[in-house]
């Protein structure tokens, strides 16, 4: 009799073991798995931008760029897109980029986005621009996560940081502007007395010319490293100008309010557009320009179309800054 006690007591005893490591397993199991929800939700991130609020489910790999500016931003932080619309000149991109965008699929222009294009990428991130691409917003947001800029101006460091958070990178974007910044004050102090002079910037396009002013990529730039602007510029940008501080378009009888110390010109001549061309041509043969002082005295600057304005991002701006250094201290 007491050895089958024993032996029911044994029994039960296993049991009830059994059943602590099961619940344990169980416990240990549920534990794992809120562990990983856990690990999931922490990745996850949110992003306040000009159409709402953006939920980042983890730090994305696959994404498509809706802007010019935002590809060079993408790149700058070691990012190579998916997908990116078309650079405004090149073929499809700009020269300074191309070799870096090898590969990348082509989702149309900023202003004729190929939604179709995209979603086949099935990217993780869409970073756009209200400006341009605010009717397809919510068509966008349906593929994926989408962040939109507000608009595309000369300051492009303001869209840079945003694009930063989209991307879940914003120590490797801070050291993009740091190095930028720095970059800056290289260039400055290289120039010595000559940030004291007036600049104008022009640009020939078919059909309008227009002077450049303080809210342009270049714009911004110079105003960074200190160079003055033209006096007699001033009256041209009032509240009447439909362009603000951005430009004025102006007619040949205008070329004297091009005058400055230094005069930087560029073209805007897609598929070498001969109309552009053409319209430099007759300009800068014109005898008003060849009256003006900064041309007299050799200091009227043609420059690159795509790096001086169009492309609008860090890589062009870094560009910019060396192609201020050669021809000034040359």
């Amino acid at each position: 009799m007491k050895k089958i006690s024993k032996l029911l007591f044994s029994i039960v005893a296993i049991l009830m073991l059994a059943v602590i490591a099961a619940c344990g397993n169980g416990d240990s199991k549920e534990a794992s798995k809120e562990k990983k929800e856990s690990s999931t939700e922490s990745q996850s991130y949110k992003v306040e931008h000009a159409m709402g609020t953006a939920e980042i489910p983890k730090k994305p790999e696959r994404v498509v760029v809706l802007t010019n500016e935002g590809t060079e931003a993408l790149l700058a932080m070691g990012l190579k897109p998916v997908g990116a619309v078309q650079s405004w000149l090149g073929d499809p991109w700009y020269d300074h980029i191309k070799d870096e965008m090898k590969d990348v699929e082509v989702v149309g222009t900023e202003s004729e986005v190929n939604v179709e294009k995209i979603a086949a990428l099935q990217p993780d991130l869409i970073i756009g621009n209200k400006l341009r691409q605010e009717a397809i917003y919510d068509k966008l947001n349906q593929i994926a996560p989408t962040v939109f800029s507000e608009t595309l101006r000369g300051d492009w460091q303001e869209n840079f940081k945003l694009y930063a958070k989209a991307i879940d990178r914003e120590e490797e974007g801070q050291k993009v502007l740091d190095d930028f910044n720095n970059h800056v004050e290289e260039v400055k102090q290289k120039l010595g007395d000559q940030v004291n002079q007036e600049v104008s910037v022009v640009r020939f396009m078919a059909g309008v010319t227009r002077i450049y002013w303080k809210d342009s990529f270049s714009g911004v730039i110079f105003d960074q490293i200190g160079f003055k602007r033209p006096a007699q510029q001033e009256k041209l940008f009032t509240s009447a100008n439909k362009l603000g501080d951005l430009a004025v378009e102006v007619g040949k009888e205008q070329i004297p309010e091009m005058d400055g110390d230094i005069i930087f010109y560029f073209t805007y001549a897609p598929q070498g557009d001969k109309e552009a061309l053409q319209a430099e041509k007759e300009w800068t043969n014109d005898p008003l320009w060849k009256n003006l002082n900064a041309v007299k005295n050799g200091k009227a600057y043609k420059v690159d179309d795509a790096i001086w304005n169009t492309a609008g991002g860090v890589l062009a701006a870094n560009h910019m800054l060396d192609d201020l250094e050669k021809l000034l201290t040359q």
